[in-house]
């Protein structure tokens, strides 16, 4: 019966653990079973963030201090207890000394209720409550932070990942000229040092894919770092729509600037810091003004000398059992200037926080005029550098006809072929850059990346 019981015991605990260790399985690793949009990955990353973690803690910090403040109207109860023993010599009853010894045990309870503070305790919470909401807007930022570098690094991936098929294009018309030439070679109609040449792009090529391939990797595992991922094992990322950038119509900044001002976090978090720093004055100024406390309270007490006669602990303590009332006025006369500097540093912090908010939006008005002259250039440079891939396509589809006819020599078709790649990446360089520039454009305005 009891090998029965201990195996019962073994089976719980196992399939307990087995339990776990899938829950844990299941929290800690994502799905791969289909590449990742732009969106699953912020969505991703800002789940996981150490940084966004730390300002969600400093929120919850701020709701603590609210409720403690608030709290502070409550009544306040204390009770204590004490046990003293006395020794040695005293004076008697009869005004001598003799030895003796004596015991006293006390017990207390009290309350204590403040009835007015001069406003210190409604302008504290006021304060906490604008502190936690500029907490949450600084939440926010942290958010939009990891959504644009998350943005970033994945379309640095994507790019990278594109190149990746240029290799491969580039390396597929390198093999079948050197094949076309292996057939020449064979029909006598080129030099075996044409063949070798041949070859040789075909090996160039096949390096090019290798360290593209690996610069592709790299981009992902940037990505991955970035999303905290556990493992960048299978994971992939999804090609992301553009539009076509000549189609593209670009806001104002004047106009981004006044819908950035009411939404970005930043902003928000600087208004609300104001606000709390003058409350910070009114919580200063409640030093000059009186408080006014209640205050109630019971206890009893039992003594003992020794040589005396003494009634009973609990007919001594229903005995000197007492209670008490009682209001306290504190009138501040003189604080040897402590209360008016307070009141003077509490100014100067709201300077402070109105000089913070000014620089503030100085600094956005800055980055939307960066962003947006970067996305008009980059605009500018996509249209152009599609305009030279489609020039150069087209050089080297005649360029290839003319080598096929023995009409160009190798070098000439391949300068065309390198240029043809290089228009290639440069293309994809600027389409990438572009959609970067307009998400980051869109950002200020509040549309989500």
């Amino acid at each position: 019966m009891k090998q029965i019981f201990l195996s019962i015991i073994c089976a719980f605990f196992v399939s307990l653990a087995y339990a776990q260790e899938e829950n844990f399985n299941a929290s800690t690793l994502p799905s791969f079973n289909a590449p990742w949009n732009l969106r699953q990955c912020i969505d991703y990353a800002i789940e996981h963030n150490i940084n966004i973690k730390l300002q969600e803690n400093n929120v919850k910090n701020q709701e603590v201090s609210l409720s403690t403040a608030k709290n502070s109207r409550l009544p306040n109860l204390q009770a204590s207890a004490g046990e003293s023993f006395g020794f040695g010599r005293g004076l008697t009853i009869d005004n001598t000394y003799a030895n003796r010894n004596t015991q006293s045990t006390s017990f207390n309870l009290g309350s204590d209720v403040p009835l007015y503070t001069g406003g210190q305790i409604t302008n504290q919470i006021k304060q906490n409550k604008l502190n936690l909401q500029a907490a949450i807007a600084e939440l926010n930022r942290a958010k939009e932070n990891v959504s644009i570098q998350v943005a970033s690094a994945y379309l640095e991936a994507i790019y990278q990942k594109d190149l990746v098929a240029v290799a491969e294009n580039q390396l597929a018309l390198s093999r079948n000229q050197a094949h076309r030439v292996e057939l020449l070679f064979k029909n006598g109609k080129v030099a075996e040092t044409d063949l070798a040449e041949a070859q040789s792009h075909v090996a160039a090529d096949e390096l090019s894919l290798t360290q593209q391939k690996n610069a592709a990797m790299l981009a992902l595992l940037d990505l991955s770092q970035l999303l905290e991922l556990p493992t960048p094992e299978h994971f992939d990322i999804q090609q992301p729509i553009t539009e076509e950038p000549a189609a593209v119509v670009l806001s104002a900044p004047d106009a981004i600037y006044a819908e950035a001002l009411n939404i970005k976090p930043q902003i928000q978090a600087g208004k609300l810091n104001v606000q709390s720093a003058e409350r910070g004055v009114r919580i200063a100024q409640a030093g000059h003004y009186p408080s006014l406390h209640f205050s109630a309270g019971m206890g009893s007490n039992y003594y003992k000398t020794s040589g005396f006669e003494a009634a009973s602990f609990g007919k001594q303590m229903e005995d000197n059992f007492s209670q008490s009332l009682g209001f306290s006025l504190s009138i501040p006369i003189f604080s040897r200037y402590a209360t008016r500097n307070a009141v003077r540093q509490a100014r100067l912090q709201v300077a402070a926080q109105q000089l913070q908010l000014e620089d503030t939006q100085k600094a956005l008005y800055k980055e939307i005029q960066q962003a947006y002259y970067n996305a008009i250039a980059a605009q500018k440079q996509c249209v152009s550098s599609d305009a030279a891939l489609a020039a150069s396509q087209t050089s080297f589809n005649l360029m290839q006809k003319k080598y096929e006819n023995g009409k160009a020599t190798t070098t000439e078709y391949q300068e065309s072929k390198t240029a043809l790649q290089k228009a290639e990446s440069t293309a994809l360089q600027s389409r990438y850059t572009f959609l970067f520039r307009q998400k980051i454009l869109e950002f200020y305005r509040g549309t989500a990346l």
